[in-house]
């Protein structure tokens, strides 16, 4: 699947109107039990809404508890991030317009990115939808050395992004490029597709004769940002929406900026335990239905991701 690229101009156009707060000033508690939120259709506290359209599809206990539970990590603005002490962006938005569909409720709490999964499979939450490319290696629940941490994931995939590489404003090491990053300080969150990014670069380098890229990973990204903005190292690397945002809204506008183009785009997923194949499929139905009603491309269009959209709902097409 081709990559819809979201451009800085449409994220800035409809960012412009709101009053979001900073990302770096936003971050707080990351721990499951700091921040949560609800977003979605029908249900309160239990029993969900047996006349909406997709509801008979939910596993019986879903629809005994009016409540999918979602595993995120609110530190993405624009995908999910914590404003007013609510969990908002487009994931939540996503979701609310799935909801709506099931008939229940989705209910956001926010963790570290590398815990997600585990929570997952340990039956915790639900789902996972935070931002989480659809990689082979998280469908069979390998690391990032190959071996068997777990049964791994299968994912319903909503939106299409790649990675890219952002320093501070002004540029001050003259990056043009992932390809500069050879012997230079990079800051990553751990446990994601763009730490595995910036490792591949290294291995590349070094295959070039050149030094290695000197990674430097983070349990959360926020640290990885101050870690750039500090000077601590010259670049990050983050995925398109997230750096573009960044680079409006942190400081003013003033903090970040993009360098190069977008790396590996592909697609973002909501992970589902590989046991529980029917939930699977009913996020499926609704996610087409969502596409199909035109709510799916007004939850986007509201924070300026719309480019990223997928065209229909299809599950493990990431490589």
């Amino acid at each position: 699947m081709a990559a819809r690229i979201p451009t800085r101009r449409t994220i800035a156009a409809v960012l412009a109107a709101t009053t979001a707060a900073l990302l770096l000033g936003a971050c707080g508690d990351q721990t499951e039990a700091g921040r949560s939120a609800a977003a979605g259709g029908g249900g309160g506290t239990g029993g969900g809404k047996s006349d909406a359209p997709l509801f008979a599809r939910l596993p019986a206990d879903i629809r005994r508890a009016g409540v999918i539970k979602v595993g995120t990590d609110a530190t993405y603005a624009p995908m999910e991030f914590t404003e007013n002490g609510k969990i908002v962006g487009v994931d939540p938005d996503v979701a609310a317009a799935l909801g709506r569909q099931l008939g229940v409720r989705f209910v956001f709490t926010s963790g570290t990115f590398d815990s997600l999964i585990t929570s997952l499979n340990s039956g915790r939450q639900d789902v996972v939808m935070s931002s989480m490319s659809d990689t082979t290696a998280r469908q069979q629940g390998l690391d990032d050395k190959g071996a068997k941490t777990g049964n791994g994931v299968d994912f319903v995939d909503y939106f299409v992004a790649g990675s890219v590489v952002y320093v501070q404003k002004g540029n001050p090491h003259r990056l043009k490029s992932i390809a500069d990053l050879c012997g230079r300080k990079t800051a990553v969150q751990r446990g994601t597709t763009f730490e595995e990014v910036a490792r591949t670069r290294s291995k590349e380098c070094e295959a070039a004769g050149k030094p290695a890229v000197s990674i430097e990973s983070f349990p959360t990204d926020a640290e990885a940002q101050t870690r750039v903005k500090a000077g601590g190292a010259v670049a990050g690397v983050n995925d398109y929406p997230v750096a573009a945002y960044l680079a409006l809204k942190a400081d003013g506008g003033n903090a970040f900026e993009i360098v190069g183009n977008q790396i590996e785009a592909g697609p973002f997923g909501i992970a589902v335990a590989k046991d529980r194949p029917e939930l699977r499929d009913a996020l499926k139905a609704a996610l087409a239905a969502i596409i199909e009603d035109g709510s799916y491309k007004k939850a986007l269009d509201k924070w300026g991701a719309g480019t990223g959209a997928v065209a229909s709902a299809n599950v493990n097409t990431g490589s």
